[in-house]
């Protein structure tokens, strides 16, 4: 019993260090379009962002459950022959998405967090019990709302910036500049916002599964404590900021004006809110890079970067496969010390 409570503390230490990376991390992203207008001078910008995303982060808790029983049903990874196995897979997980988000933050490309915490629960979990172990109707359902929510967004970024197009085609070029980067204040904070409201509850469902495997908690709601913590790791870790990402966003996908920046901020927080009512996590990077792939579309097709845009792809397919082969590896060398 006391290996198994020794095992939670550390899977919740390590997910409140991947909230915190998730925060500098991810944030970036939201805040890109409004740093790189001229919006925001970046330090305000992330301070905004700690802010709101600790607000998102403390809303809601939909996606936070379906983290911890949609991928691998935590009652069934723990047996009384082998009461150790759940927290081993977990910690497992977060030690494969920590590095992962950690070398691909350094390399300053916006991967998906989503993407290697699902990617990593899965292979871990995979690891330690066969693929019978996986909750399929939930995990698909989960695969179905990160493979679709970025053509969503680049959908809704084609729309909304050939609706301002249309409605704004005959404003002073200066006004329309100014007034839009105005807007891009609330636009700004509403996305992190949202990114709160989804980004945050992950690690929130894995101490939360952590929970219920190491036998501490009886049921899938998640704590108030497990709540208030996880927001206040991604606020804090927001509040670094995370500034490699943030040009690669806010500039190498297309030259972003105010008018494409609002437009950009708008589709994809319309986006992630979507998804968080409907209890379902998705990639706030893929959402806001393929939202502003969609403005630049609609502007210009030759506006985008697309040299950019592929390697941003790439790296979306290539997160999960080896996050989870990075969680098997961590769940075999886990298993020598427990």
């Amino acid at each position: 019993m006391e290996t198994i409570l020794i095992l939670t503390i550390l899977v919740v230490i390590f997910a409140l260090a991947f909230d915190f990376i998730n925060g500098f991390h991810d944030t970036a992203n939201a805040i890109a379009t409004s740093v790189s207008t001229r919006a925001l001078p970046p330090r305000t910008a992330v301070l905004m962002a700690a802010i709101m995303n600790f607000v998102g982060a403390i809303t809601f808790v939909g996606v936070a459950k379906a983290i911890a029983k949609d991928i691998v049903d935590p009652f069934s990874l723990s047996t009384p022959e082998t009461p150790m196995i759940g927290s081993v897979v977990i910690l497992a997980a977060l030690c494969a998405a920590i590095t992962w988000n950690l070398l691909t933050w350094y390399y300053g490309i916006p991967s998906s967090s989503s993407h290697t915490l699902i990617g990593s629960i899965a292979g871990a979990a995979i690891a330690a019990a066969g693929f019978n172990i996986l909750n399929y109707s939930g995990f698909i359902k989960i695969i179905q709302a990160l493979v679709f929510s970025p053509f969503i967004a680049l959908a809704v970024g084609f729309l909304m910036m050939s609706l301002f197009k249309v409605v704004f085609k005959n404003m002073n070029l200066y006004k329309t500049n100014k007034g839009f980067r105005t807007m891009q204040i609330g636009t700004a904070a509403l996305q992190a916002f949202t990114h709160g409201t989804n980004d945050a509850q992950k690690a929130m469902g894995i101490i939360t599964m952590a929970l219920i495997a190491g036998g501490l908690q009886t049921h899938d709601e998640v704590q108030g404590w497990v709540r208030l913590a996880c927001a206040v790791a991604m606020g804090l870790g927001t509040s670094i900021g995370g500034y490699k990402i943030i040009k690669t966003v806010g500039g190498k996908i297309m030259k972003i004006r105010p008018i494409n920046g609002a437009a950009a901020d708008l589709s994809s927080a319309t986006v992630i809110f979507g998804a968080t009512l409907l209890h379902l996590p998705v990639s706030t990077t893929h959402v806001i890079s393929s939202a502003i792939m969609g403005v630049g579309t609609a502007q210009r097709v030759k506006d985008v970067k697309w040299g950019t845009a592929r390697k941003i792809v790439v790296t979306w397919i290539i997160t999960m496969p080896i996050s989870a082969i990075m969680a098997a590896g961590f769940y075999f060398l886990l298993n020598i010390f427990f």
